[in-house]
């Protein structure tokens, strides 16, 4: 995300203006300040914090941590969707992350800010004050899906209370497991997985690394694509948020099915030329028909595969429509702690 800053004072804009350059971000400043020092003003604090809240923006605030407080106060939703919100002191001596520490990047963010300014970063949340894993922070920056909220939370109660919690993963991990992870089956436990699982006690975190390759006639409706997706997921025993995007063949990319499916699942939808797609290396189910149609053998296999990665499911056809899975192995890594 990128970063709003604000100030409130001819002292605290000019830190500002150097932490802003430095994060790639924007600083504001009040009205009676933003000509004299040649910089953006804002109407109201009120109003620029819904703005940047809205738009998704970790929020800086160079002030007191009251003012920040009062200000985001009627905007907190909960830790897994709020932005990053960090006040510094406009001297710079003490960052503090106020909301959403781990999943939203607000320890890393005051981290910065301290580094800039020289001052300390005041950290609070308990996993980073015991030195210990946190799963939510592990998994956004792995590019992982939280499965279950209340699990985490009771992962991470586990830790800080020295017992072990059970480590599995579909995939390889490299760098050893942080201390309280343990290998053995211990409950509770996580599994990094994309598959559909019932363990008990398991937060499942799901890469989100599938591709879904696409045929279909012209003309087909988005539930009938919905219902052959839906169908080839669960024959191949694979969770539906693990999907990253949709491939097809150019001839595809403006098919209004296609196109109303991808929007409702909000997936992208990835395109390549009859010769992009017969490039592809392998061994694939070759259709005549779709061959003379479109002037390549397969389409939803070799699109599936085109970015690389294993297929997890051969070319499902039915309905007018073709699908096929393919997987491209996650990058996961443990930092040594």
């Amino acid at each position: 995300m990128s970063c709003a800053a604000i100030a409130f004072t001819r002292r605290g804009a000019e830190l500002g203006r150097r932490l802003a350059a430095a994060l790639g971000g924007t600083l504001h400043v009040p009205p009676r300040l933003s000509e004299e020092l040649d910089l953006p003003g804002y109407e109201s604090l009120e109003a620029w914090t819904a703005a940047h809240w809205d738009a998704g923006k970790d929020l800086l605030f160079i002030g007191a941590c009251g003012i920040a407080v009062r200000a985001v106060a009627p905007h907190v939703k909960d830790k897994f969707s709020d932005p990053a919100v960090v006040a510094v002191d406009e001297a710079g001596r003490f960052a503090v992350p106020l909301l959403s520490g781990h999943v939203g990047g607000a320890n890393d963010l005051c981290r910065q800010v301290a580094r800039l300014t020289g001052g300390e970063a005041a950290i609070s949340t308990a996993t980073d004050v015991n030195g210990l894993w946190a799963v939510d922070v592990w998994a956004r920056d792995m590019g992982l899906v939280i499965t279950d909220r209340s699990l985490a939370k009771n992962i991470s109660a586990a830790l800080l209370e020295g017992k072990p919690v059970g480590f599995a993963s579909d995939f390889p991990v490299s760098g050893p497991l942080p201390s309280g992870l343990r290998s053995e089956k211990v409950l509770p436990a996580v599994h990094v997985t994309c598959r559909v699982s019932e363990e008990p006690e398991t937060l499942r975190l799901i890469p989100n690394r599938l591709t879904l390759g696409v045929g279909c006639r012209k003309g087909t409706a988005a539930e009938a694509i919905a219902s052959a997706v839906d169908a080839a997921l669960q024959k191949a025993g694979l969770d539906p948020r693990a999907v990253a995007a949709v491939a097809t063949i150019d001839l595809k990319a403006e098919e209004p099915g296609l196109l109303a499916f991808c929007r409702a699942r909000d997936l992208p939808l990835q395109v390549y030329t009859a010769e992009e797609l017969a490039a592809v290396p392998g061994n694939f189910t070759p259709s005549t028909f779709v061959r003379s149609v479109t002037g390549v053998d397969n389409v939803c296999e070799r699109a599936a595969l085109k970015n690389g990665g294993t297929l997890l499911l051969p070319k499902q056809a039915g309905n007018g429509v073709t699908v096929a899975i393919a997987l491209q192995t996650p990058d996961l890594k443990f930092d040594r702690m």
